[in-house]
């Protein structure tokens, strides 16, 4: 047999293997009220995992069906404690060890990603680190929203599916009819995400340039841009203590902002940030269920990532692009 019909016979055998075997969705602790939506909105039930725990603390993933030769995705937000993380690469290995076809690691919010360089002396970059473990342990592909920066996708040696909220947080916006509308980046690296929203809004944008004394304090904050009689939307991935969202919100109400609302895709939201926003200037913070909320909250709106992930993964497992899944391609 010829090189050129080996080659074939391998993509033909493959694609029939695919073809033949079936999606199976399956989710860690740290995602299970997310994999359920997503398992609902693709239409199959959520597969059959447990994690059994030990007196000591230790945990051990086990897949109560059969998952050989299937297509398998793995739905686990890697956010602290450390355990969620290690959840998932335990149920990657355990899904290799037991001969899943293709391995695909759902990380709805994937964690570390703010450790993406070395910003000081003697420092580890945990998002690389991530990287190398996740495929090491067995993972074929990763699936991901809004990193805190694109590029840790070439940190990665197999494929990333990179899902933007801006597909759930546009529609919304756009039933609020806000009028005098003008977006603002809350810092300098959210500029890239802001601006892509705000040519789609044909708006303007400001910034609010931030210096920081350490992780978690600001030292002092400037807008970039005028924001008096206009009603301001910030956009950011990431909401963790809510101190740099509430200053400027503060901020703009003090340049004349009318309102200020915030959107952010992932509400780490630790120490003091629920009381934080419910204190603030902020009108609303619209967040995502990449990870679930600590407890309510009268500012905060939670929109489901579950119908969103659904049509990724069914356009992965039948080799479609997902780039109609990107608002922007579509956009005005």
């Amino acid at each position: 047999m010829g090189l050129g019909l080996k080659i074939a016979f391998r993509t033909f055998a493959l694609h029939f293997r695919f073809m033949d075997s079936s999606v199976k969705i399956f989710s860690g602790n740290a995602s299970l009220s997310l994999a359920e939506k997503i398992a609902k909105n693709y239409g199959k039930p959520l597969g059959a995992l447990s994690i059994q725990k030990f007196s000591d603390g230790e945990f051990q993933p086990v897949f109560n069906e059969s998952v050989r030769g299937d297509y398998v995705f793995l739905v686990q937000s890697t956010y602290a404690p450390s355990d969620n993380l290690m959840e998932l690469l335990m149920m990657i290995d355990a899904a290799r060890r037991a001969s899943a076809g293709y391995i695909t690691a759902v990380i709805p919010y994937f964690g570390y990603a703010r450790q993406d360089r070395k910003d000081k002396p003697r420092v580890a970059i945990a998002s690389k680190l991530v990287a190398n473990i996740l495929a090491k342990s067995g993972a074929n592909r990763v699936m991901t929203m809004d990193l805190h920066a694109p590029q840790i996708q070439g940190f990665f040696d197999i494929p990333v599916d990179h899902l933007d909220s801006s597909a759930i947080f546009i529609p919304y916006i756009e039933k609020l009819k806000i009028e005098n509308i003008i977006f603002a980046a809350p810092d300098v690296g959210s500029t890239n995400r802001v601006r892509e929203v705000a040519k789609y809004f044909e708006a303007d944008m400001v910034i609010c340039d931030k210096q920081r004394k350490r992780a978690n304090e600001i030292a002092s904050m400037t807008v970039i841009g005028d924001v008096s009689g206009r009603n301001v939307v910030l956009i950011d991935d990431i909401c963790d203590t809510a101190g740099t969202l509430c200053k400027s919100a503060a901020i703009l109400k003090e340049r004349g902002a009318l309102s200020v609302r915030a959107f952010c895709t992932h509400p780490v939201l630790s120490g003091n940030a629920y009381d934080n926003i419910e204190k603030s200037e902020l009108e609303e913070l619209v967040v995502c269920d990449t990870i679930p909320l600590k407890k309510e909250c009268s500012k905060i709106k939670v929109l489901t990532t579950g119908e969103l992930f659904a049509v990724a993964i069914r356009n992965t497992f039948e080799n479609k692009s997902i780039s109609s899944l990107f608002i922007h391609s579509n956009r005005k």
